[in-house]
Parts: C-alpha cells; sequence; structure tokens
C-alpha cells in the first residue's frame, strides 16, 4: 500500500509531466509505473545522470588497470608543456568538479562571464549550441583555481573526463571507442538501447543529449549498490565507488562526490538536499527530475524521471517528489520517518 502510495503522489499532477517511477529492492523491482505517455522501453531525456556514467567509464578503466584516481590527468596538452598548472589536476579532481578550470556557468560573476571563450556566453552550455569539438574545447581552458580548492557545476570536467577515456580506449586499449561503452559497461550489466549523442567530432557528450530508459538507470544505480560487482564480475573498484560517496573537499558544503550528488548533513540532522531520504543516499541528476538514487543502507535504487519541456510545473512537485521517496524508504522500512 505504501507503494502505490508514493506512486500515486508522484504521479498526482499532470503539470509536473512525470514519466517514470521505479523501486528496486535487494536486486528486484517491487514498484514500476509510468506517465505522461512513457513506457517500459522508451529512452527518456537523462540529461546530466550522463555525467555518471562518464564516471563509470572511468572507474571501468581503472579496473582494467589503465587509469588511476589519483594520478594527474594523462593528457598532453597539460602534460606537455613545462610549468602547465593543469598539470596537477589529477583525475580525482576532475570526478569531483574540482579542476579550477576557467569555465563559466552557473554563479559566474561579471568578469567570469566576460572572459568566457564567446564573452558573455556561459562556456557551461556551449556543447549544446555550438559545432564545437567539446573535448577539445575544455582541455584548452586554463587555470582559474588550483585543483581540488574550488568546487562548482561545470561540464569542462565531466567533458575532460570523457577525453581521457576517450584517448585510453583509442590508444591503450586500441579498441573502437563509439562501441566500447556497450562492450565494456552496458552488455555487463543488461543495457540494450542507451543512446549516447557525440558532437560533431565523434565524442560522446554525456552531460546532456543522452536518453536511456528508467530500467537502464536502475541497473546503473544496482551495479553502485552491489559495489561495483555484477554477477560475478568486479567491474568498478570498491575503492571507486566508496570515492564518488564521499563529499569532494572543494566545495563549500558537502553536497557533491564525484560526478555523483549527495544527501549528507551536518550534526545537527541539517544540510539534507533530499529531507525525505537517508543520509547516505547519492544519486545521478538531470535537468528537469531526472534522479538515479542509490541507498545502501536500505538496499534501495529508486528512479524518478519526467519530461522537461514545455508548459509550467506545478509550484509544489517538489514537496510531492520527496513524499513518494520517503513513502518508498518506509515501505521496505517501516520504521523510518523524516517528517
Amino acid at each position: 500500500a505504501l507503494l502505490d502510495q508514493a506512486a500515486n503522489t508522484f504521479f498526482s499532477n499532470d503539470l509536473d509531466r512525470r514519466a517514470a517511477f521505479i523501486v528496486v529492492h535487494r536486486g528486484r523491482i517491487i514498484k514500476e509505473e509510468y506517465g505522461s505517455g512513457a513506457h517500459a522501453d522508451m529512452q527518456l531525456e537523462s540529461w546530466s545522470m550522463g555525467k555518471s556514467m562518464t564516471a563509470t567509464f572511468i572507474g571501468r578503466l581503472i579496473q582494467m588497470g589503465h587509469l588511476e584516481l589519483w594520478q594527474p590527468a594523462p593528457l598532453p596538452e597539460w602534460q606537455y608543456v613545462p610549468d602547465d598548472p593543469r598539470a596537477e589536476i589529477r583525475i580525482a579532481d576532475l570526478l569531483r568538479m574540482s579542476s579550477g578550470l576557467r569555465f563559466s556557468g552557473g554563479g559566474s560573476t561579471r568578469e567570469q562571464m566576460a572572459a568566457s571563450y564567446i564573452p558573455g556566453e556561459p562556456d557551461h552550455g556551449l556543447g549544446y549550441s555550438a559545432p564545437i569539438d567539446v573535448f577539445q574545447f575544455s582541455v584548452s581552458r586554463d587555470a582559474e583555481h588550483p585543483p581540488n580548492t574550488v568546487g562548482r557545476y561545470r561540464n569542462s570536467d565531466p567533458w575532460t573526463l570523457g577525453y581521457i577515456v576517450r584517448r585510453t580506449v583509442e590508444n591503450e586499449l586500441g579498441e573502437e571507442y563509439l562501441t566500447w561503452p556497450q562492450r565494456e559497461v552496458f552488455d555487463k550489466i543488461g543495457i540494450r538501447r542507451f543512446v549516447a549523442e557525440t558532437d560533431i567530432y565523434g565524442n560522446f557528450i554525456l552531460t546532456g543529449y543522452n536518453y536511456g530508459t528508467a530500467r537502464h538507470w536502475a541497473r546503473l544505480g544496482q551495479l553502485y549498490l552491489q559495489r561495483g560487482m555484477w554477477d560475478g564480475e568486479r567491474l568498478l573498484p570498491e575503492e571507486f565507488v566508496d570515492f564518488v560517496q564521499t563529499p569532494a573537499p572543494g566545495w563549500d558544503e558537502p553536497i557533491y562526490g564525484g560526478q555523483f550528488w549527495l544527501n549528507t548533513a551536518d550534526e545537527s540532522g541539517r544540510g539534507r538536499r533530499v529531507p525525505s531520504l537517508p543520509t547516505d543516499a547519492y544519486n545521478a541528476a538531470g535537468a528537469g527530475d531526472q534522479y538515479t538514487y542509490v541507498i545502501p543502507s536500505r538496499d534501495l535504487v529508486i528512479i524518478v524521471m519526467s519530461h522537461r519541456g514545455g508548459g509550467n510545473m506545478a509550484p509544489d512537485r517538489r514537496t510531492r517528489e520527496h513524499e513518494a521517496l520517503g513513502l518508498a524508504v518506509k515501505a521496505v522500512d517501516p520504521g523510518w520517518n523524516w517528517r
């Protein structure tokens, strides 16, 4: 009954354009509903949940022995230039959105916007609107802050990680980059027909322009819930799974890990981004309310997805979404109380 109540709450207002609600407990789907014309086989706009996919590719290459979490980013554009401060940027710093690259976006000052690649235009969105090589664009930006000192949400860092993935797959493995994610990640965890669009240079964008079914994202969440194991095969190192859910020290608040958002709270219990979820919850997040929640303490993965475009969203949609999430947790843990 609580799961029905959770789903009904999530889908209660058509203005929200809710698409999918899935609850996975101990590896089994215990609730799955769709709305607004969506269905189980529909690839849905996933937006920045793709950042967590890029992180997963990095983790896979670390497990395969081709990269190390704490190594400086293996990029000739930074490593082969004498006294280039960017040579100090580590893979871990990029995962933490703490590279320090000069890259304008939300919260940038007027001066920072003036220093954009196109003055006045945010660098963060350029990969969606300009015919550019998003990887080269990112690594060509100079250093604004020392790495791991300033955390800010910028596409430069996942795009640079994507470049590292491409260079490693093509140059070290000698494999076809465009099919590598399917072979080494998706096939292994049962994802078929995930759509990842590229820029005109054939680089997976994965900060947007990617489309997965809700079940695809449930499988990704389950991989992390299982601490990088799938069917007896280790796909991601345990250290990596721990890292992505550990607060990044460069951020002002402990809300970001490694291409995943966190739900940590201070000693008084304040600060949780989703007050109806336990503090060990962490999640992939995309524009327009796309979320993959991993909740290790309750052996839960919860997927919520919505259609982003068009119309006005109901003003209380976030409240109802959080209520639905809390009810889903309470369904497996009757003692859970967040109010």
